[in-house]
């Protein structure tokens, strides 16, 4: 019995072997090989197409006061009042600051008394001149009518010497009332009520700020500048009748009023090689403030190019844009030149012409020489891709 169970236990085992073999085998015969033809990859595009476009430039830019005065004293002094509130509006002459006055108001009646000393020596020195000229000959010499002309003369120059120091002394007593110069945003005193302070101090009592209107500062480079110049010299870009000049705030809001250029660079930075421009917003709201940054677009004038949508392209980390062009069931990548962008997509001068068809849809899988089987897409203005058939269905 022994030798019969022997037998029969080795054949199981081997067909059992032969049987897991085989199933194996099928089912490695029943995957696809790596690497294997996938067929064309479906891509959507869109026909390309020129258009006259508005042609600008956007530029980061700095605000700037548009005056910013540091309020200090002309004269020695306490200070005695602070009649001011921070944060708030003064106009021109509002008095910020008054510094003790009766040493200055002393200054001023001896000042005045010396005037008066000095009036009254002129009056009694032209008398004796007077007298001198009508006994001139009878007890008068031309000696002494001489001497008498001297002393009217020495005596003006004590007069107007003394008005001089009348008018410097009334002058520091009115310097004791410290006034604003400009109409502005006046910021907290850097001093107290009982301060002693210097005229001429190298600190600042308060700071007068205005903000209506404002300037941005900009920069932009030399090369960028050459090659618009070159564009309007070639006849590619016709320049406008002025610059539209919009502003965006840090937000990301674009600011409800227009610019004007107020300054335009001369000459180019040796540290940067860029031109600065300074333009100037009404700013009633103050929702502009000194220091902000801030983006400014400048619209220069229109150009004939092609609109390539944003959201087509990429941009690899040396600048370069590319974008993907179906060519004969391939798709061919260029790459592209732009000169600024309108509602988002790329003014596109070189690297596609019109006629040719985009690539919008299917660019996770493209790859240059790639089989693709383009297909009809619309694009909206937002970057969505939607089937040229239900786009066309939805406006019958």
């Amino acid at each position: 019995m022994a030798y019969s169970f022997t037998y029969i236990y080795a054949p199981l085992k081997w067909i059992s072997a032969g049987l897991i073999s085989l199933a194996l085998s099928a089912s490695a015969s029943a995957q696809p090989m790596p690497g294997g033809d996938r067929g064309p990859i479906p891509a959507g595009v869109i026909t390309l197409s020129e258009a006259q476009v508005p042609f600008s430039v956007t530029l980061p830019g700095r605000a700037i006061a548009y005056e910013e005065v540091n309020i200090r004293p002309r004269v020695d002094g306490t200070i005695s009042e602070i009649p001011y509130e921070a944060g708030r509006k003064v106009e021109k002459g509002d008095v910020l600051f008054r510094i003790e006055g009766d040493t200055f108001e002393v200054d001023v009646a001896a000042a005045e008394a010396e005037v008066a000393r000095a009036e009254a020596a002129v009056t009694a020195a032209e008398a004796t001149l007077s007298r001198y000229e009508r006994l001139q000959g009878t007890g008068v010499t031309i000696e002494d009518v001489e001497n008498a002309r001297v002393t009217v003369l020495q005596n003006k120059a004590e007069l107007s010497s003394a008005n001089a120091k009348l008018k410097l002394a009334r002058l520091n007593l009115e310097r004791t009332e410290i006034r604003s110069p400009i109409t502005g945003i006046v910021a907290v005193p850097e001093v107290s009520v009982g301060a002693v302070v210097t005229a001429n101090q190298a600190d600042a009592l308060t700071t007068v700020t205005r903000l209506d209107p404002i300037y941005i500062d900009v920069e932009e480079s030399s090369k960028r500048l050459a090659e618009v110049r070159a564009l309007m010299e070639g006849g590619t870009l016709q320049r406008g009748e002025g610059l539209d000049l919009t502003l965006t705030l840090e937000n990301g809001v674009q600011y409800d009023q227009k610019g004007t250029l107020e300054s335009p660079g001369t000459r180019v930075s040796t540290t940067t090689g860029s031109f600065e421009f300074r333009i100037r917003f009404d700013n009633p709201e103050r929702h502009i403030l000194p220091g902000q940054f801030l983006r400014v677009e400048i619209e220069l004038g229109t150009t004939r190019a092609v609109m390539v949508p944003q959201g087509a392209t990429s941009r690899a980390a040396d600048g370069t844009l590319t974008a993907f062009v179906a060519v004969d069931g391939k798709a061919e990548q260029r790459e592209l030149t732009e000169h600024g962008s309108y509602q988002n997509a790329w003014i596109v001068t070189e690297g596609i012409t019109p006629g040719e068809a985009l690539i919008v849809d299917g660019l996770m899988a493209m790859r240059d020489g790639a089989d693709i089987q383009p297909v009809s897409v619309e694009i909206s203005e937002n970057g969505v891709v939607t089937d040229a058939k239900d786009a066309s269905s939805d406006e019958s």
